[in-house]
């Protein structure tokens, strides 16, 4: 893909650690991807281990979670497509600021017709919750934050681009079952209600691999251990790559990595990736 062409391939994927990713055959994916910008999220690993994985070809941005392997997102760009210009760990919020949930990263670019635009690219990664919980208030809490700080992303930059495990469904179409989940964390009114703004006319991001899609089921980019789920494709699409208008605009092809089995998957999340033109 590369950026000398116009093209700009920006792959998420919420890796279950990193550690285990590896083993399980993600740098085999990763060779044959050609990605010129990858956001990871549950890194769950120390700079050290994170930097002997990806070695010296990408430039690295990494928020480690405080709490030992908890969380963990990181934002690797490419060295021989381009470099940030500049970077930004947490979302703004001193709640939040060593959870390992939030990093930001402005590029310089160059547009077809030779103009110079910016993109801003977060990778983020939103509590799972659990209802009744104190993990369920700190989701909302997130998630307010978030309404906050992406018009602000939006005002900032030319393109601004959130992507990761946002940890809910929004519509119906995101959630094989939904019938059965609409009391459960993940799918529930309150927090799909979230997804309304950041999709409305109020903050006006736009969920690109949805408009490549349609309205169909899926594509689902996370499926639970249990039963069948995976070989069944009973998923949840709780992945996104949410863009501002221009941006989302330029996406060119959306494809959701989902592995050929269930033994050959290194993440419980599949890697979505998408195509930029600029």
């Amino acid at each position: 893909m590369g950026t000398e062409n116009g093209h700009l391939r920006i792959a998420s994927v919420n890796v279950n650690g990193i550690r285990a990713a590896y083993k399980h055959g993600m740098a085999d994916w990763l060779a044959a991807r050609d990605v010129d910008i990858l956001c990871l999220q549950e890194v769950r690993a120390p700079d050290a281990i994170v930097e002997g994985f990806l070695g010296e070809d990408w430039h690295l941005l990494h928020a480690e979670a405080e709490a030992k392997g908890r969380a963990g997102v990181l934002i690797a760009t490419r060295k021989d497509s381009l470099a940030p210009v500049a970077t930004r760990l947490g979302i703004g919020e001193d709640y939040f600021a060593t959870t390992g949930r939030w990093v930001e990263a402005d590029y310089a670019l160059t547009g077809s017709d030779g103009t110079p635009t910016t993109l801003t690219v977060v990778s983020a990664y939103v509590h799972s919750g659990e209802v009744g919980t104190p993990k369920q208030e700190d989701k909302y809490r997130f998630l307010d934050t978030m309404i906050t700080r992406l018009p602000q992303l939006a005002a900032a930059s030319d393109h601004a681009l959130v992507v990761g495990d946002l940890n809910v469904g929004h519509t119906t179409l995101d959630i094989k079952n939904w019938k059965g989940n609409v009391k459960r964390a993940g799918f529930l009114p309150e927090e799909r209600a979230y997804f309304d703004r950041f999709f409305g006319e109020e903050i006006g991001f736009k969920d690109v691999a949805r408009e490549l899609a349609g309205d169909v089921d899926g594509p689902y980019t996370w499926w639970s251990n249990r039963g069948q789920a995976f070989t069944n494709d009973t998923g949840w699409r709780i992945d996104y790559h949410m863009a501002t208008p221009g941006l989302a605009a330029l996406a060119s092809d959306a494809v959701v990595d989902r592995a050929a089995s269930y033994e050959s998957r290194f993440s419980d999340h599949a890697p979505l990736v998408v195509d930029y033109k600029f």
